[in-house]
């Protein structure tokens, strides 16, 4: 029986005072070592590494074989065997998977059974080619070399043309292969369970060579040789799992025939029983060696390899061993291992460890073997629930809900609490799987018996009060009450009963307090309501909520017929339940909102099908009731759209509601006239109660307005005089004006759906315009009032008036709607445009002063929304083409200083309007520019300190400008253009008040304009400089003074790869004389390809003579490393020297580059260098490097902290497990084959050296 310790057996030197008390020390020797009585030594997992002196390895059966023999046939088709024709290997038969794995392995062996050297042959064969490997192992091979010289010459061999291999090929026939390469090998150890793999020969043979290559250097070798071996391990789990269970039944038949009575007892039985027992005894001793040499050369090593895919399936394996034979398996030596992973920086690798664990933790017999794990490891796996992997933290959350599941004191409150908010999260899959933890945690009912008995002494139907109690608990405490609907669809996979018991919810809501028992507060019947609605909105919509999902899926058969079902349940009990409702929570206004929500999901059709007309009576009343007592809009708003509901023409009922709404608008107006009739009469004089009426009433109509069409009451009217009244006496108080301009809107809305909808006559468009005229003016004229909110709903009413009435109102065959066109003057213009910068590019400290230093963040988010609309609406006209491009000049030079506030909305207004007009958004974009230039001159004279940040910020903003031209340059040719010939003329326009011998006041703009010099094409560059020598004196082009630094700047910018570049103009000799010069220097591949880009490319920035401004100011030039490289010897530059430093420039004058050039060409150097380093640093440690192509040297740690939570940091890797476990990582071996041949994966901080390594090789 395999012992815990096989694995991880401790060396004897370790027993006492050693630094490694995990005990992965013991050498390969040793395990090799270990003799069973009667058998010979194992054999070659346990052989020396070979020397110069040593004979050819022969097998047991070399010495009486004589020359190869031809194989026969497996599977009916003709194997491996050398002698021509087409053959087809192990490795075609298992891909192509027409013939079971059975008869596969079968038919292997018998071939082995006839030769194993053949055999065995095949079956290497095989490994080698599901490597990827072209190359063949032959019989010479096989009986004369080592593994580890067979290993390197397949590697030799190895098609470094692709990195993919057959495990990684993507394709539903590849999934397949690695299925049955999988089963393949689980078959064969199944077949050869009884006698093979007890010969010491081919497991011998198998997993030598799975361990050389499972430390190869080539990525595809060791991936697939690490599966294999982890695949053969749980094969053999397996079979010393029936060794155990074979043992203990033997020895149990051998105890019960010793107990017999000396006349009763058969002695030949009890030889035979000891016969057998040592037999079993002997084979365990076999398959433990076995699993020893996996687990401790290839296992220890490759858990930790540098791919994650290897990592994974190790981790994945060790999981499937514990849980398979956990007696031997799952204890603190073996848990480690995931416990160390636990830490991966992977996402692939820390799942395949959740979900090992999980199939441990479901099996509540294994939680006492699990304890000192979960101890140890519990704050790790409850810190992966805030995984930045969604997958990790879902399997993480199911991980906790298990250890919850199997022990409740295993996780403390503080624990649990860090679940409990994931109910919250945005990603669906990890808030249903905190709603299952959160369910099982306080939902799940611990005595459902006593809990009836309870709701029945109290009269309640349903047992769940205490329950849903609970829920509306942690709802408040959670103080996130505005995600209730969050909250619902956590719980809906886990709670549905719970969450769908209306009943008990309601008899919670109505019913009277009861002599000891405590009744809901205030604050928990809101919640609780607020928690009934997400609940019936979650049920009729079967959906999941805003920000949750990507989208409505399409409904299963049975998930449909759900859906109706629970609609017509709640329809039914609502219909009933919601007028008392209503009755007793109508005083209460949030209450009432929530519950006016309800209506808006019921099944209509059940008021006519089950007569309760009567229900809807009482629905009604209340309705009416709650209008009249309220003047809050979010009531007001939730019985107008229950009305809009009710009167659906789809449903019966649509008359009776639309008497009662008729009624209650009739009562409406009467009373509005009245009141401001009053209101207008008194004027001046009137007192709060007159007007109070007319802005209660006002409010409740305007909100049956923004719902109903209330025309035929003619509300217009008297809205428009009460406006006028206010606009001309300047004292209409400002609830009032902000109610009678939204109704206003709206009464023009809904004249217009009327139109639109009919055949309008001339009469009706003449009194639509004369009414859309007249309101557009007051609009205007409040834009000046002193009230913000009246300002505010002014300016939003105007934009939204002048969008839906502007040229577009005529497209799709509305031509007849001309009349009602209207265009905004540019008075009007300018006033929307000075509404836009006076109230939405303000400052936050002006604001802050203005609202009052008591706001809180919530205001000031709330306050920056209301900006966003402003600044959203306005530039909405300009994309339109409603107000004039050029207006957007204002709100594109704030891009830089409200990039966080308004940098969305100004690239894509700027965005919107180049598709629109090219070259008229480039005019705009210079001329904004300009108005920052122009506003930088009045605050420091003309005498501008170009070093400022001022300056520097408008330079800023041009190259932000520039970026937006995009890539193609032929798009934006002519728009680019305009746009430099726009900056010269501004530059030059104004003279110097001082004399010709000074700069021009506006000179410094150039250097603006310079930004975007890069986006003009090389025959442009020629044609901007020609004009801006037209502006230019010769006076002017001699001048050096730093004054004149702009002019020489821009000059400079222009001059680089224009036309008079011999590069440029004789393309065809440039390339041949860089390919003669490539030629001769030979650099390498990477450089070539760069030299070749910049010839197609960027060639005409290029140049043998230098264009220089005339004078003292030399511009420096930037030399290509490519070409560098090539130079003579004494032309090399300073390899100590920086890129682009002071030798470049004084050894070659000639070559320029483009800046980003010359970038790219750093970069390449850089990279080039830090290769050479590597490749001198490799070779002065005596690393040979023979091996291109699939190699791996990705030199990165492997854990480190991956959590979205800054509490999650990694502990002290060096930490003790108390008695059984030292939390540390497993040492590397030193192997010579590894030092050889592959760089060190694993980051050193990360990984602890172990100076103990296996001292033999497994070759």
């Amino acid at each position: 029986m395999i012992t815990s310790e096989l694995p991880v057996i401790q060396d004897s030197s370790n027993e006492s005072g050693a630094t490694d008390t995990v005990g992965l020390t013991m050498n390969m020797s040793e395990m090799d070592d270990t003799e069973v009585k009667g058998r010979k030594k194992r054999g070659r997992p346990g052989k020396q590494a070979p020397t110069s002196n040593k004979k050819p390895r022969k097998s047991p059966t070399d010495k009486s074989m004589g020359p190869t023999r031809g194989r026969g046939k497996a599977n009916g088709v003709a194997q491996h065997n050398g002698d021509g024709g087409d053959p087809v290997t192990l490795f075609e038969v298992v891909k192509l998977g027409k013939s079971a794995m059975q008869s596969v392995v079968d038919e292997w062996i018998e071939s082995y059974k006839q030769d194993r050297d053949l055999a065995l042959l095949d079956l290497i064969n095989f490994f080698i080619q599901c490597s990827g490997c072209k190359g063949t192992v032959r019989i010479e091979m096989f009986r004369n070399m080592q593994n580890a010289e067979i290993i390197r010459k397949m590697t030799e061999e190895f098609d470094e043309d692709s990195g993919d291999y057959p495990l990684t090929m993507p394709g539903p026939m590849w999934k397949k292969f690695r299925y049955n390469f999988c089963e393949f090998i689980s078959v064969l150890i199944r077949q050869c369970q009884y006698s093979i793999i007890y010969d010491e020969y081919m497991m011998d043979t198998v997993i030598s060579l799975l361990t050389g290559l499972s430390d190869s250097q080539v990525r595809a070798f060791r991936h697939t040789s690490t599966l294999a071996a982890m695949k053969l391990m749980t094969a053999l789990v397996n079979v010393a799992l029936n060794l155990s269970i074979h043992q203990d039944n033997t020895q149990r038949q051998y105890e019960a025939e010793r107990n017999k009575i000396a006349g009763k007892r058969a002695n030949e039985k009890l030889e035979l029983l000891l016969q057998k027992r040592k037999e079993l005894q002997e084979n365990q001793d076999e398959i433990e060696n076995m699993m020893n040499s996996i687990f401790k050369g290839i296992f220890v090593h490759r858990y930790r390899d540098a791919i994650a895919e290897i990592r994974a399936i190790c981790i994945e394996e060790i999981g499937v061993w514990m849980k398979m034979y956990s007696d031997a398996f799952l204890n603190d030596s073996y848990l480690k291992y995931v416990g160390w992973t636990l830490h991966d920086r992977q996402g692939e690798v820390r799942l395949k460890c959740l979900k090992a664990l999980q199939n441990l933790y479901t099996n509540r017999e294994l939680f006492p073997k699990l304890e000192l794990f979960t101890n140890r490891f519990k704050d790790r796996i409850v810190s992966m629930t805030l995984d930045k992997e969604y997958d990790v933290a879902v399997e993480a959350i199911r991980l906790v809900t298990l250890i919850l599941q199997g022990s409740e004191d295993a996780l403390s409150n503080e624990d649990c609490e860090n679940v409990y908010h994931l109910v919250y999260s945005a990603h669906r899959p990890v808030a249903v799987a905190a709603g299952e933890f959160l369910h099982r945690k306080l939902f799940s009912r611990h005595d459902p018996q006593a809990e009836e008995a309870l709701a029945k002494r109290r009269g309640r139907s349903s047992p769940n009060g205490n329950l849903i109690r609970m829920l509306v608990l942690f709802f408040l405490e959670s103080e996130l009450h505005e995600h209730a609907a969050y909250l619902v669809d956590s719980l809906w996979e886990s709670s549905q009963e719970l969450l769908k018991d209306w009943e008990c919810m309601t008899e919670l809501l109505l019913e009277e307090p009861v002599q000891g028992e405590e009744v809901l507060s205030d604050r928990q019947e809101s919640a609780l309501i607020e928690l009934v609605v997400c609940t019936i909105r979650q049920a009729a919509e079967a959906h999941p909520p805003v920000g949750r999902g990507t989208g409505k899926r399409v409904l299963t058969a049975k998930e449909r017929k759900t859906q109706i079902d629970d609609k017509n349940k709640l329809t039914e009990h609502f219909i009933m339940a919601l007028p008392m409702l209503l009755s007793k929570y109508q005083a209460d206004s949030e209450k009432v909102a929530n519950l006016l929500q309800i209506p808006q999901f019921f099944d209509l059709d059940v008021y006519s099908a089950g007569r309760m007309e009567k229900h809807l009576d009482a629905l009604l009343k209340q309705i009416r009731l709650v209008v009249e007592k309220h003047i809050e809009i979010d009531v007001l708003e939730a019985c107008s759209k229950t009305y809009s509901i009710l009167c659906s023409e789809d449903y019966t009922i649509m008359n009776r509601v639309d008497i009662a709404r008729s009624q209650l608008i009739d009562e409406m107006t009467d009373r509005f006239a009245h009141s401001v009739e009053e209101l207008l009469q008194e004027a001046e004089e009137a007192d709060d109660d007159d007007i109070y009426n007319v802005l209660s009433t006002l409010k409740r109509l305007t909100a049956f307005h923004n719902a109903h069409d209330l025309t035929r009451w003619d509300l217009f009217g008297n809205c428009y005089r009460l406006l006028k009244a206010g606009i001309e006496q300047g004292s209409m108080p400002e609830q009032i004006a902000v109610q009678a301009l939204q109704c206003s809107h709206y009464s023009i809305l809904w004249q217009l759906v009327k139109i639109t909808e009919g055949a309008p006559s001339k009469d009706d468009l003449v009194a639509l315009r004369r009414v859309v005229k007249s309101f557009l003016a007051v609009c205007q004229q409040c834009l000046s009032n002193v009230n913000t909110p009246v300002k505010e709903q002014a300016f939003m009413l105007l934009c939204d008036l002048l969008m839906i009435f502007s040229h577009q109102l005529t497209s799709g065959g509305r031509e007849g709607l001309q009349p009602l066109v209207f265009n905004p003057d540019s008075t009007l213009q300018n006033e929307l445009l000075n509404f836009v910068l006076d109230h939405v590019f303000i400052d936050q400290d002006d604001e802050s002063q203005s609202m009052g230093d008591e706001e809180d963040e919530a205001n000031k988010i709330e306050a920056l929304h209301k900006r966003r609309n402003l600044l959203a609406a306005f530039c909405k006209l300009i994309i339109y083409d409603i107000v004039d491009m050029p207006a957007a000049a204002d709100i594109f030079k704030h891009y830089m200083k409200y990039y966080n506030d308004y940098g969305d909305i100004i690239k894509e207004t700027l965005s919107k309007t180049r598709q629109t007009d090219k070259i008229l958004c480039a005019k705009t974009l210079i001329l904004s520019l300009q108005q920052l230039f122009n506003e930088l001159l009045q605050d420091q004279g003309p005498n501008l300190d170009r070093t400022s940040s001022h300056v520097s910020g408008i330079k800023e903003l041009a190259r932000r400008f520039a970026l937006t031209f995009g890539l193609d340059q032929i798009k934006t040719r002519e728009a680019v253009a305009t746009l430099h010939k726009d900056g010269i003329e501004f530059a030059f326009k104004y003279q110097n008040a001082r004399g010709a011998e000074f700069p021009p006041i506006n000179l410094a703009f150039l250097e603006v304009l310079s930004e975007f010099s890069s986006k003009l094409i090389r025959q442009d560059k020629k044609t901007v400089h020609s004009y801006l020598e037209k502006f230019m004196s010769e006076s002017m082009s001699e001048r050096r003074e730093d004054v004149w630094l702009p002019l020489i700047s821009y000059r400079n910018s222009l001059l680089t790869g224009g036309d008079e570049d011999h590069m440029s103009v004789t393309s065809g000799s440039s390339s041949k004389t860089g390919s003669v010069r490539s030629k001769k220097g030979r650099p390498p591949l990477h450089k070539k390809r760069i030299e070749e880009e910049s010839t197609v490319e960027g060639s005409w920035m290029m140049r043998n003579d230098t264009l220089q401004t005339p004078g003292a100011l030399q511009t420096p030039q930037l030399t290509s490393t490519v070409l560098r490289e090539n130079r003579p010897a004494e032309h090399m530059a300073d390899p100590d020297s920086e890129p682009g430093s002071e030798n470049d420039y004084v050894h070659n004058p000639q070559m320029q580059i483009s800046w980003l050039g010359a970038q790219k060409m750093e970069d390449m150097n850089r990279k080039d260098r830090s290769g050479i380093n590597y490749i001198k640093s490799r070779s002065n440690q005596g690393v040979r490097q023979t091996v291109r192509g699939l190699m791996e040297d990705d030199a990165e740690p492997i854990f480190e902290d991956v959590m979205m939570s800054s509490r999650g940091q990694l502990e002290d890797m060096n930490e003790e497990f108390e008695d059984t476990m030292v939390i540390d990582l497993p040492p590397s071996r030193n192997r010579r084959e590894r030092a050889e041949l592959r760089p060190d994966f694993f980051d050193s901080a990360a990984m602890i050296e172990d100076e103990s390594g296996f001292s033999m090789q497994m070759f």
